[in-house]
């Protein structure tokens, strides 16, 4: 009775030990990522506590605008764990709900004239190549809107001429932005004036949030058509 009891209690210390050891190592790497578990939860706290305050839906801020114009709201991503989200008229029209945000910059092309979505995509400008962005900003159409949210790294492959195609659009922070900074913008094709609708927060370690990441921002506003 005694060994086949101990064959059983062994068995079945092995298999604790076969599931603790995967787990001590996750939240090993998870600490060594996030410096601490505490900066970790806070990301999702700071999105949760966000999305407690829409009224309806992802899309946090119910705006009414003149028949003329058409409502946006824009959330950058949380360093590297929470993605961006863009709303026009109060419906979500880009984030992880939708599977169609990713690192990088995220962008979503609006017709100016009917506000109707004509694309969205994402570069990633860490790992990524910046070709494909160029030609995607080369492609945009007189009349587009333009809406743009960085999620973790937006600048490390952008190059001059990317930077110059979107400052065309209206961005006059683009020429700066830097490593691993926050942003979001609202331009437009053909723009004769530089955009009000821009907002961008710098990495910086001292002043971060996240340690290696400045805190998520939002933008929110009334865009006017384009006329005929």
């Amino acid at each position: 009775m005694t060994m086949p009891r101990r064959q059983k209690y062994r068995k079945w210390g092995l298999q604790c030990l076969l599931i603790l050891i995967p787990l001590l190592i996750v939240i090993t790497l998870m600490l060594q990522r996030y410096n601490s578990l505490n900066e970790f939860l806070d990301i999702f706290r700071e999105s949760s506590d966000k999305q407690m305050k829409q009224s309806d839906g992802p899309c946090k801020v119910k705006l009414s605008c003149p028949e003329d114009q058409f409502s946006f709201f824009i959330q950058s991503g949380a360093a590297n764990v929470v993605p961006p989200k863009v709303c026009l008229q109060n419906k979500l029209v880009l984030g992880s709900a939708l599977n169609n945000a990713g690192f990088g910059i995220n962008i979503v092309l609006i017709n100016g004239k009917t506000a109707e979505v004509t694309k969205t995509n994402h570069f990633n400008m860490y790992s990524g190549e910046v070709k494909p962005l160029i030609e995607f900003l080369q492609s945009i159409e007189d009349g587009s809107v333009v809406l743009m949210a960085s999620y973790d790294e937006p600048s490390s492959k952008l190059t001059e001429e990317a930077r110059k195609l979107i400052s065309e659009l209206g961005s006059s922070v683009v020429h700066s932005l830097s490593f691993r900074d926050n942003w979001v913008f609202v331009g437009g094709k053909g723009a004769v004036m530089k955009s009000n609708f821009e907002k961008h927060i710098k990495n910086d370690h001292k002043n971060n949030k996240y340690e290696n990441w400045p805190e998520l921002i939002d933008l929110q506003g009334c865009i006017p058509k384009y006329l005929e």
